[in-house]
């Protein structure tokens, strides 16, 4: 059910070719105001499950999503795995419904739940 690895979508380049890894148009992204701000976490959220309309970097995780929870993110770089665990538990603790919701869309079986839950613990900032 805790499997979302949303925002390890927020990408990068590393020692692996640049396609093995998603855009590092994020690795800077400031998490602060969005996991500070409960109205900007509930839409991001919304815009994850289909609720809301989406910014076009709200699109974009939303189009890589799928495929990060399913790998554990492993087209992600260290940055990336800290913003998207930030992110994560920051939704986990603010927003549980939201949530449940999240886990049920991109891990309906909850075949992921122990592997996001220790990504969560060693990435969270």
């Amino acid at each position: 059910m805790k499997h979302l690895v949303i925002f390890a979508l927020l990408a990068a380049a590393s020692a692996r070719p640049e396609e093995a890894f998603y855009s590092s148009k994020y690795d800077s992204y400031d998490v602060t105001e969005l996991v500070s701000n409960t109205r900007l976490l509930k839409a991001f959220t919304h815009c994850l499950l289909g609720d809301a309309k989406c910014t076009p970097d709200g699109t974009t995780i939303k189009k890589w999503l799928p495929e990060a929870v399913q790998t554990d993110c492993t087209k992600c770089t260290e940055k990336q795995r800290s913003l998207a665990a930030t992110v994560a538990k920051a939704i986990i603790d603010q927003l549980p419904q939201q949530w449940e919701m999240l886990a049920k869309t991109y891990d309906s079986e909850g075949k992921h739940t122990d592997s996001f839950n220790k990504f969560i613990e060693k990435y969270a900032l």
